[in-house]
């Protein structure tokens, strides 16, 4: 009788699929009030757990965070896979290319010139301000590239367009009230923790309508892994396929910005470590390896935003910095290694 060995892929998305079920297990059962894995999961399955506080704190807090958490690791990452694809640039990404600080900008204008205007903001308001923020920049971005074919020099312009975007961010608080300040500067720490089970379904709602147009646009940058003059050889229309990745990254970048936070350094550093587990270019692989890395580093870092010090909760860019600023190091070292090579 023969064994049936799985592909190594399918191994590893196993094995990635365990450890996010484990990591959002330890995020229910982790916090200031420690809950039992067991009441976690008689909880979750609708029973009574030892303490009926145990449930409250469950599903009203740890459960809709945890899903958030999830949600926008797989987003950011998908975003920053489609990027570094289309730019042929290791180091691209939503936050590298200001496009998480177009983001910014547009939640900025809505928080803090609603008093100034006499208009009320909301969930909606705050997602599509984020994500025409988003998409500005990401239009500027790609108009550049048809000017700057160095890789480099649109990185360089991409860090412009996030220390421009900055600057205005910085104007508007001179000009707003020390709450809105506060409150804005506060978002801008990043957190999964912010989000109600009424905001859930907007910002699932975003994000599946970006994955969706991310996983329509799949075939033809898969061709573009061959170079933008071959893919068109073959029949891409890279204008189209700029239009789609352009929507794709400012929808899934700017309703996790609105939401979250800009969070930093996820969509960048996930698409390559997933490259190194399955040590393969191809999209069709990638995608499915990108979404469960990137959700379960999300739960990573909101975990360990929480552990690190006992007594407060670490803003959580400083963590997903600290985590993913080591993955760009290596990359950067790695390339010019092989550049002397």
């Amino acid at each position: 009788m023969k064994w049936y060995r799985p592909s190594p892929r399918i191994a590893w998305l196993g094995v990635l699929l365990l450890g996010v079920v484990l990591l959002f297990a330890l995020s229910l059962a982790i916090g200031s009030v420690p809950i039992p894995l067991a009441d976690v999961i008689t909880t979750l399955l609708g029973g009574t757990p030892t303490k009926p506080s145990w449930g409250n704190i469950i599903w009203q807090f740890r459960l809709p965070r945890s899903l958030t958490a999830m949600l926008a690791g797989a987003a950011l990452s998908i975003s920053g896979l489609q990027l570094q694809t289309l730019f042929h640039n290791p180091l691209a990404g939503p936050f590298v290319l200001g496009i998480s600080s177009g983001a910014s900008l547009g939640v900025a204008i809505v928080v803090l010139t609603s008093q100034q205007l006499g208009w009320l903001y909301g969930d909606l308001s705050l997602t599509i301000a984020a994500c025409l923020g988003a998409a500005t920049v990401a239009g500027l971005v790609i108009l550049t590239s048809k000017i700057v074919r160095n890789p480099v020099a649109l990185l360089v312009l991409g860090l412009i367009f996030g220390y421009l975007t900055g600057a205005i961010v910085n104007i508007l608080l001179q000009l707003s009230s020390a709450q809105q300040v506060q409150q804005f500067v506060i978002w801008t720490f990043g957190s999964f923790g912010g989000v109600t089970w009424k905001q859930l379904p907007l910002l699932t709602g975003g994000i599946l309508v970006g994955g969706t147009i991310a996983i329509a646009s799949l075939a033809a940058l898969n061709v573009m892994l061959l170079g933008s003059v071959q893919a068109q050889a073959l029949g891409v229309n890279l204008e189209r396929l700029r239009f789609l990745v352009l929507l794709s990254s400012s929808i899934l970048a700017g309703i996790v910005t609105a939401f979250c936070g800009p969070i930093a350094f996820l969509g960048v550093a996930v698409p390559h470590l997933c490259r190194g587990i399955l040590q393969t270019a191809d999209l069709r692989r990638l995608l499915p390896t990108v979404i469960l890395v990137g959700a379960g580093l999300a739960l990573l870092a909101d975990l360990l935003s929480q552990l690190l010090v006992r007594s407060s909760v670490l803003p959580l860019n400083s963590i997903t910095a600290l985590m993913g600023a080591p993955i760009l190091i290596w990359i950067i070292l790695r390339d010019r290694a092989r550049g002397h090579h």
